[in-house]
């Protein structure tokens, strides 16, 4: 029986930590999964560039995209060479500014017509349209950066966290009119109105207020549109809203803990040092939601209900630490274990804990995994 393999692509984050300078050991990895076995190839290094956390890819599997996290934030278009036995490195084609400071998430639009990036640090959206083959157009050369920035104001309760608005992942809504901005800083969702035959946003108000504190970092929309999933960073939570995909606006029906109790502020129980307990990324495995959860370090297992509504159903632990995103690859569990400087992979198990480690493959601080085309 002959196995299939599909590759990955791995963004990674400064070794050293956050606000280390850069290049100190990051850059975009690729790795071959064995779907069937749930096992990784040897990681090669393909290209060396600043903090790239967050990488997407181009339909044709010709172009990838990754931020550079830093101050002056950048995203990089790079020429992918056709398909080889072996990853060979890829190239850079063109480098531009991401339109903030800290450029933390990707959305490529299912036109691949534009990129979106969210700025973490500044609270920025930048839209940067593309050409037919995916590199950055004329005009995003031309400014040597987002046609388009928009950005807000406010602010939250945590004062070490929400002291400004904190772009942290962009979403493209049911029926594709509209751009949802998880605000970590603000505990809202912004919405912008999307020009289907240029990408082009407007602003449109806020599509949901969540409860003060929650900190939402990232969020999932059901398949039939009625529901959204959000991770809240802050209060440790997973927030259930009803979707109404008419005027694009989320209410809040269930928060559930994301996890084990969280202590004071979100800190890990029983902890001497008070670390807090940092929800990260969440994805819907057919009729069940995943969420990874960082300090803690498991993944958290819910069922989804017909309704939409969750009922947890279990948490594994994950080797190494930190587990900052991960992805859901024909049924393997991928995760990107930043502190514990590894690749994990987790297939489906017996009973409530869910899922079983198939492979540890060790990989300089790996910020997020994505299914290469």
């Amino acid at each position: 029986m002959t196995s299939e393999r599909t590759s990955l692509w791995i963004g990674t984050y400064p070794a050293a930590g956050a606000g280390a300078p850069a290049g100190h050991g990051e850059g975009v990895w690729r790795v071959d999964l064995d779907a069937a076995s749930g096992t990784l190839g040897a990681a090669a290094l393909v290209a060396v560039t600043p903090s790239p956390s967050f990488v997407a890819t181009h339909p044709s599997g010709r172009v990838l995209y990754a931020v550079g996290e830093v101050t002056r934030g950048t995203v990089t278009a790079f020429a992918v060479p056709a398909d080889d036995p072996a990853p060979r490195p890829i190239t850079a084609l063109d480098v531009v500014g991401s339109g903030g400071a800290d450029p933390c998430h990707l959305l490529l639009a299912p036109d691949a017509r534009t990129l979106y990036v969210a700025n973490y640090s500044s609270g920025t959206l930048g839209v940067l349209p593309l050409d037919s083959e995916g590199r950055f157009a004329a005009e995003v050369l031309a400014e040597r950066g987002p046609v388009q920035v928009w950005g807000h104001e406010g602010s939250g309760p945590d004062a070490s966290r929400q002291e400004a608005s904190h772009a942290h992942f962009v979403a493209i809504a049911p029926g594709g009119l509209f751009v949802v901005v998880a605000d970590l800083g603000t505990d809202e969702l912004r919405r912008y109105a999307r020009d289907p035959a240029t990408g082009l946003l407007s602003p449109a108000g806020i599509a949901a207020t969540l409860p003060l504190g929650t900190g939402p970092r990232h969020l999932v929309f059901a398949p039939d549109g009625r529901t959204v999933y959000v991770v809240g960073e802050l209060d440790v939570s997973v927030c259930v809203l009803a979707w109404d995909r008419g005027t694009a606006s989320g209410t809040l029906v269930q928060q559930l803990p994301a996890g084990p109790p969280a202590g004071p502020l979100g800190t890990e129980p029983g902890s001497a040092a008070g670390r807090r307990v940092l929800p990260s990324h969440v994805e819907l495995d057919g009729e069940r939601l995943v969420v990874a959860v960082r300090t803690s370090d498991v993944l958290v297992g819910y069922a989804v209900s017909a309704d939409g509504s969750l009922v947890a159903d279990g948490a594994t632990p994950v080797p190494g630490a930190w587990p900052r995103h991960f992805a859901v690859v024909d049924g393997t569990v991928v995760v990107a274990a930043q502190v514990g400087d590894a690749l994990v992979a987790l297939r489906p198990g017996e009973g409530a804990a869910g899922w079983v480690v198939s492979a540890v493959l060790p990989m300089p601080a790996p910020a997020c995994v994505v299914r290469a085309v």
